[in-house]
């Protein structure tokens, strides 16, 4: 609706291929480093503030040379993980937790003689249970020295590992970063270049539009497109091909966005 409204070939906000802001840059950049020298990474931050961009690019960075298993089901037991960890490796995993330990085992130094780096990313972290955290953290130490385990997942998680009883695992972390929410002139920055990426004048948007959205969104990138894309639906709706206060009002009256919406009493 929105392509054929403004004569776009893509969608605005479209990250396919995942385009990094600075900040995320740097942490990919620094999650290379420790790809090639083996670590435990940490990378940290509130919803909507960029990691599953990190975690996409990494993913699918540089094939050939580096095995990147991803676990996004936190929620499960230790058990359920390692057999999740075995379908990423494409390995059988039928069998005890032993026999799935020693196929993974088995599998990360037959990658490792192959001259691949290995990069296990486990994503939402924080949900992940404590001793499954530390069973993981054991079963790790048996896998090739230069592999690079990545621990995505909110700020709770390090409070987690403050805990004495995960001592052992802070202890191994070799590179932390949070990812703060964006200022408003980067997050203006940003929406600017994703409305011109997708072929938008930076026009498009009335000033007072984008800077209630700026505002509105509060530094939260996803909350940032969610409003932009929303607006520009709204702009349809209206036949107008410009986004002022009227569209972009429309939908912060949608109650999710709403802080004090009203509650009928019973």
């Amino acid at each position: 609706m929105i392509q054929s409204h403004f004569g776009l070939e893509k969608l605005p906000f479209d990250q396919d291929p995942p385009r990094l802001l600075d900040q995320q840059r740097r942490i990919f950049e620094m999650l290379l480093i420790h790809a090639r020298q083996g670590g435990l990474c940490l990378v940290l931050g509130d919803p909507g503030t960029g990691k599953s961009l990190i975690k996409r690019t990494l993913a699918g960075h540089d094939q050939k040379r580096m095995v990147t298993p991803l676990v996004n089901r936190t929620l499960h037991s230790y058990h359920n993980t390692l057999r999740i960890l075995c379908e990423a490796f494409e390995i059988d995993y039928d069998g005890r937790d032993c026999k799935c330990e020693r196929h993974l085992v088995n599998e990360a130094l037959r990658l490792h003689r192959s001259g691949k780096a290995l990069v296990p990313i486990i994503d939402d972290a924080h949900l992940m249970p404590a001793e499954s955290l530390r069973k993981l953290r054991l079963l790790m130490e048996d896998f090739p020295a230069s592999h690079n385990l990545v621990l995505i997942g909110q700020p709770a998680l390090m409070h987690t590992l403050s805990l004495s009883v995960n001592e052992e695992i802070r202890s191994r972390v070799t590179y932390s970063q949070i990812l703060h929410r964006l200022a408003p002139d980067d997050m203006t920055d940003f929406i600017t270049r994703q409305l011109q990426a997708a072929g938008l004048g930076a026009n498009i948007f009335t000033d007072d539009a984008m800077a209630l959205i700026v505002r509105s969104s509060d530094g939260v990138l996803r909350l940032a497109r969610n409003l932009a894309i929303g607006a520009l639906v709204e702009a349809v709706r209206d036949q107008t091909r410009t986004v002022d206060l009227a569209q972009v009002n429309n939908v912060l009256r949608q109650p999710h966005y709403r802080r004090d919406f009203d509650v009928n009493p019973i």
